[in-house]
């Protein structure tokens, strides 16, 4: 079944991104994908966006829908007809939507899983956590900031935003192959966020991440883009 392209609001986006050893990511990714490295560090993190406006492209916005949802990121790279690709591997999606989960891997890439949100904003003060179906647990807060973590893999604000900005492709799991779908942004703008406290019961998992192989990088913000998803069919695993 080909996805139509879909259209929308990105109403806000946060990006936990984290260093994950590279040993880690590629006994963890399943082929061809392998981890995409900064200063020999993998890039792994969460993606926690609310969605307006959502409707099939060429629909008026009064029909569109709005959600909450979260998606665990890994940046990678694979080969595609010889020639090097970047994007995600999108090993989990989680919203807020019954009928996102409903028609996730069917109308919508990758399998879904519902989960229960609760979102507090205030004076650019972030507060973000969710439970899933399968009592799998995020909690974020965060603050807005201009202060860089001179601690991360990355140089400044500008590499880490091209870094993402390059990685719009991403792939999803399903029962028998990878579905891709591709974010064509209008504008392309991000900010820092200072975290004050986060929780991933994904990142968290020992047998998968053992101690110390999850370090926490930096966090970035965006609000108000409108955006397109693109289907891009499935990739055999």
């Amino acid at each position: 079944m080909i996805i139509p392209t879909i259209k929308g609001i990105i109403d806000r986006r946060i990006l936990i991104n984290y260093q994950i050893d590279k040993g880690v990511l590629e006994k963890y990714l399943p082929s061809p994908f392998k981890p995409k490295l900064i200063n020999g560090k993998g890039i792994a993190g969460i993606c926690l966006i609310r969605l307006k406006e959502i409707r099939p492209k060429g629909l008026p916005k009064q029909i569109g829908v709005s959600s909450e949802n979260g998606a665990h990121r890994i940046a990678v790279e694979w080969e595609e007809n010889g020639v090097t690709k970047e994007g995600v591997y999108i090993p989990r999606r989680d919203t807020s939507s019954r009928v996102n989960a409903l028609g996730g891997g069917t109308f919508f890439p990758g399998i879904h899983h519902y989960a229960q949100f609760k979102v507090l904003e205030e004076n650019g003060n972030y507060d973000v956590s969710f439970k899933s179906d399968d009592s799998t647990t995020l909690s974020i807060s965060a603050s807005e900031t201009e202060e860089w973590n001179k601690e991360s893999v990355f140089e400044d604000l500008n590499c880490v935003s091209e870094f993402f900005e390059k990685g719009s492709i991403g792939y999803s799991p399903n029962k028998k192959s990878f579905e891709g779908l591709e974010l064509k942004a209008y504008t392309w703008d991000v900010s820092l966020l200072k975290v004050h406290q986060v929780q991933s019961s994904f990142f968290e998992n020992k047998t998968i991440f053992p101690e110390g192989s999850v370090v926490f990088d930096n966090a970035l913000l965006m609000k108000n883009i409108e955006h397109e998803w693109i289907g891009l069919g499935k990739k055999s695993h």
